[in-house]
């Protein structure tokens, strides 16, 4: 079972397919494409001229603020292209935008020492959501279900009945409860190995460029299930999303400054040598989200500019090159060729995550962890520009290829296991025993009463952003993480009891989820005392 639609959990569930294995994949959007996949618009990383693995492992290492997991960043530098060019290139096609001389055109993003960016104008990740989709909708070994929430993992320490199972040693994930949300219906499904491709934690912040589904539903049920969280405290701000409420915080790709677009405050000051000497405009995010937070400070401003008309050096037109972004700002009366860019820092991307290895393997047995979700440590303390793809379809790749590997080994057992009460989805291939499957209750709901109050709901996650965008944002002080943890955990305690004296929701399962989200990340910021990368402390 993989959980998530986005470019890790499509790739997981193509290349299984392929094998010859069935696949649920569940996303609880209505739309598939409905993810953080489809709204990335720099590109992904391949192969520049002259570029060489070493040289990508010195720009992630250093963007990453000389903590990442060097054996996972050898890995992404080494297989990471291979990868991109066997699946996106070779064998689906991805229509990314190529030169006059019909050459995949190469392009340099912040904190990069070369152009080895390829891209699909300014829409990279909606050209391969699409394409990867596409293709995932005519394999026959998927079976796609939409609207589908996941409540929680099934687990052997948490879950059997029986207390003979409960003493094994080895924590094991033997699948989920899923909830049909135009239903309201519980399923209890197991499945040999579960994927959790869930994307990222955006939406618990008041200011974010993430889908509105991102709010760290999987780290927080592998969190409950046992599974370890690591580097939860590094999220990556990005430096520039549109600065208009109507826009929804429309994210404003770093390709700009790649290719020229320059900052400056609404004095007109270009200030960003101030703060980065040398890379200036391309310093790493954390950087410049802090130099803009600074400049609005220092000049109370709301928002800085973006100047792209003054400063473009692209081969392309502007109307050419981004017509998205260019669409965007139109639309709020912007003309990029002519008018700087309003923009504002927004919660982008959570460096942190489910820790797992270059298989996706996490410390739960039988769970896997790819994409946003997961921390494989590639990125340290803040992620390199267009890395994220790459890792989602590099560590996808590979948890496949890990799967394939154990259920065609001959230790693994051959009994069969059965989705209960869920007939339209595929039968599992039964790799471990029923005695176990047979220990699993099927869900019982935790209240009868129908407690689902939007005023209450959106009053609930109104204190979970302003709460983590004040207090858990960019800068951070030891008072303001004690005071959020200190909210929090009251609300936790509100919501325990309101979650289970309510009947269940997809409305309700998210509160419960943001909230328990938002304290994992308070909690590990308050116990790391260190400034390094996007975990900036001021005191």
């Amino acid at each position: 079972m993989v959980i998530g639609t986005g470019i890790a959990g499509l790739t997981t569930a193509f290349a299984l397919a392929k094998a010859g294995i069935r696949v649920l994949l569940v996303t609880k959007a209505t739309d598939p494409a409905d993810c953080n996949t489809s709204w990335a618009q720099g590109g992904i990383i391949y192969e520049g001229e002259n570029d060489t693995p070493a040289k990508l492992i010195a720009d992630i290492i250093r963007a990453g603020a000389g903590i990442s997991n060097e054996e996972a960043v050898h890995f992404l530098a080494e297989e990471g292209p291979k990868v991109v060019k066997q699946l996106l290139l070779d064998e689906i096609h991805v229509p990314f935008s190529t030169t006059v001389e019909g050459e995949l055109d190469l392009t340099q993003e912040g904190a990069h020492s070369v152009s080895r960016i390829i891209h699909a104008g300014d829409a990279t990740g909606r050209a391969i959501e699409t394409s990867l989709l596409n293709r995932v909708k005519t394999e026959p070994n998927i079976t796609l279900a939409t609207d589908v929430t996941a409540i929680d993992l099934l687990s052997t320490q948490h879950h059997p009945n029986d207390i003979q199972v409960r003493y094994r040693l080895t924590n094991e994930c033997v699948g989920a409860y899923l909830l049909d949300n135009k239903t309201n219906d519980v399923y209890t499904v197991f499945a040999d190995y579960t994927v959790l491709a869930t994307g990222g934690i955006g939406q618990i912040y008041l200011h974010t460029t993430n889908t509105k589904n991102s709010l760290g539903d999987g780290v927080v049920m592998a969190s409950r299930a046992g599974a370890r969280i690591m580097n939860a405290e590094y999220v990556q701000f990005h430096p520039t999303a549109l600065a208009d409420k109507k826009a929804n915080h429309f994210l404003i790709s770093e390709a700009l400054r790649g290719e020229g677009a320059r900052l400056r405050n609404q004095r007109g000051e270009y200030f960003m040598e101030r703060y980065a000497p040398e890379l200036k405009d391309l310093a790493p995010r954390d950087v410049v989200a802090r130099a803009i937070v600074e400049e609005m400070t220092r000049n109370k401003e709301e928002f800085v500019y973006l100047d792209l008309a003054n400063f473009y050096h692209g081969p392309q037109p502007i109307p050419d090159r981004f017509p998205n972004i260019r669409a965007a700002c139109a639309a709020i009366g912007v003309d990029i060729e002519r008018d700087p860019i309003p923009v504002v820092p927004a919660a982008h991307y959570f460096c942190g995550g489910i820790l797992v290895n270059t298989r996706g393997e996490t410390t739960l047995s039988r769970l896997y962890a790819i994409g946003e979700t997961s921390c494989s440590g590639l990125h340290g303390a803040n992620r390199l520009a267009s890395t994220s793809l790459l890792e989602g379809l590099t560590w996808g790749h590979y948890a496949a290829q890990s799967i394939r590997e154990k259920l065609t080994s001959p230790a693994s057992s051959a009994s069969a296991s059965a989705h209960r009460a869920f007939s339209s989805l595929p039968p599992g291939t039964g790799r471990f025993p029923d005695s176990i499957v047979t220990t699993i209750p099927d869900w019982k709901p935790p209240g009868k009463q129908n407690l689902e109050d939007p005023a209450l709901i959106l009053q609930d996650w109104t204190t979970i952003q302003h709460t983590m965008w004040n207090y858990v944002g960019i800068v951070r002080t030891y008072e303001r993480l004690k005071r959020a943890l200190a909210d929090m955990q009251h609300l936790g305690n509100r919501l325990t009891k309101y979650y289970h004296e309510s009947t269940i929701s997809k409305s309700i399962v998210e509160l419960f989820h943001g909230q328990q989200m938002s304290s994992i990340v308070a909690t590990a910021a308050i116990r790391n005392p260190r400034s390094i990368g996007a975990h900036f402390r001021k005191d």
